[in-house]
């Protein structure tokens, strides 16, 4: 990148943000934007309301109203980097993302908070977690959408659903249901993408599945080895097949004779399939070198969430060469068949990496996980505002692709941003907000020191001592 190139990119900021001026209702508003991207895109350590505001001149408290009750609005937002992604960066083969995060938190006040399972840690913890879509395209990748996963004791709780703004209108929801809600609204606002990916917990998921059907969406997901699956169509009863005493059942049915078999065991004792011969597939080149998979595939019908035959679907089982690793994928469309191909199967089915390194992206780059806030509400509207950031720079990452610069990944652009911004202060602007922060930390400190010793003169008074009219021995420390 040459220094003019540099020059570019941190001008590239303001024109941006004007694409949002119409979800803001005020000049302050607009204002408070541009300071709080201008935060997830620095250098700054935790990226948080005080420590932006620190770092970028205005009043902490003023950019935690920022979050929490300047009137703007984060959902028209949200369809706005939908919108600029269906403008500027729709693709044929694009791939649609589904994945959760997690976020550790201590204690119990931030909204959605619970001791529930924490995809990034591989483990139960006190945490909150967020649904998530992901857009993919060669040489662009970004995140669409997010939603906080609310717990069904938080969503019963009428006290904590009014102490966190939780809204009327939100209640208990699957994941997969959560992500259904995000893929309608991705769609309504113009998104298309060749495939949706998924991992296990949505792919174990039937109504989930159907739910994509239904909607025309063509999907390649992993699922649990325990799937059920059919190898031949089996025959669906109905009310007209009826014969013998007694009352047709109203609904469909299959024949009980043609019991679907789990997808594992499809390879030790479907003919069809164990006499298949494994094929290696290049699956993807990493920092180690490339990645190589044996790859089957076979013809089948999935279990509906009603227990009946889908239409054709394609069944994928891949293990690892190096590890011997199983993973089993599910495809509503079949090979060979309207230009599906294996190899683009695989593609979307192994593509579901690029959600993991967005992830990582807005967590070590644009403090996803930094937020300090509690309320159901100011979480949104960090989570869009990550992701907005996160479209910046894959923007323009993808025009300096195209100017025939050497390839920067988003960290770079992002740091490349981080550096435009320092280097446009004076040194004087750079003194004035040391000193700003120095004094703000000795107000907050005094305060702080203030609050706690109220806090304790209390917890003394309660126990029936005056601790101002007892003797003392005490130094200042």
């Amino acid at each position: 990148m040459t220094l003019k190139e540099l020059k570019g990119v941190g001008r590239m900021l303001a024109p941006f943000l004007l694409l949002f001026s119409s979800c803001f209702r005020s000049v302050a508003g607009r204002k408070l934007l541009r300071v709080y991207v201008e935060g997830l895109l620095s250098d700054v350590q935790r990226k948080n309301c005080e420590a932006i505001a620190l770092a970028f001149g205005p009043c902490p408290r003023t950019l935690q109203r920022f979050l929490e009750s300047i009137k703007w609005d984060e959902e028209k937002l949200c369809d706005r980097c939908q919108e600029i992604v269906v403008r500027d960066h729709s693709a044929p083969d694009a791939i649609g993302l589904i994945d959760e995060s997690g976020i550790g938190k201590s204690g119990r006040s931030t909204a959605g908070v619970a001791r529930q399972y924490n995809g990034n840690r591989g483990k139960i913890e006190n945490c909150v977690v967020g649904v998530h879509l992901g857009y993919s395209t060669p040489g662009f990748q970004t995140l669409l959408d997010s939603q906080l996963y609310l717990p069904k004791d938080w969503a019963e709780d009428k006290t904590r659903r009014k102490k966190f703004f939780i809204p009327k209108h939100v209640t208990f929801q699957t994941k997969p249901q959560i992500a259904i809600d995000l893929i309608d609204r991705a769609l309504g606002n113009g998104v298309r993408v060749a495939y949706w990916t998924f991992d296990e917990l949505y792919g174990r998921d039937s109504k989930f599945r159907d739910a994509l059907h239904a909607r025309k969406q063509s999907f390649v997901g992993e699922i649990p080895c325990d799937t059920r699956v059919w190898t031949t169509k089996p025959k669906v009863i109905t009310n007209e097949d009826h014969k013998g005493v007694g009352q047709p059942k109203k609904t469909p049915r299959v024949d009980a004779n043609a019991k679907p078999s789990k997808v594992r065991d499809l390879l030790k004792h479907s003919s069809k399939f164990y006499l298949r011969r494994w094929q290696n597939y290049r699956i993807k080149e990493t920092h180690k070198g490339p990645e190589v998979w044996k790859i089957k595939h076979l013809r089948v019908w999935r279990q509906t969430s009603e227990h009946l035959p889908s239409i054709r679907h394609t069944l994928i089982t891949a293990r690892s060469v190096r590890t011997g690793e199983m993973k089993f994928f599910i495809a509503n469309g079949v090979v060979g068949e309207n230009r599906v191909t294996l190899r683009g199967l695989l593609r979307v089915a192994f593509g579901r990496w690029a959600i993991e390194a967005e992830f990582r992206i807005s967590k070590e780059e644009l403090g996803l996980d930094h937020f300090e806030v509690r309320g159901w509400r100011c979480i949104h509207r960090h989570y869009y505002l990550v992701g907005l950031s996160f479209l910046l720079c894959s923007r323009i990452r993808q025009s300096l692709d195209q100017n025939d610069t050497g390839r920067l990944t988003v960290e770079q652009v992002r740091r490349s941003l981080n550096a435009w911004l320092q280097h446009r202060l004076l040194p004087e602007d750079i003194l004035n907000r040391e000193l700003m922060k120095l004094l703000y930390y000795q107000r907050r400190n005094a305060l702080a020191i203030k609050s706690h010793t109220k806090t304790r003169i209390r917890l003394y008074a309660k126990l029936g001592i005056d601790v101002e009219n007892i003797k003392s021995c005490t130094q200042t420390i």
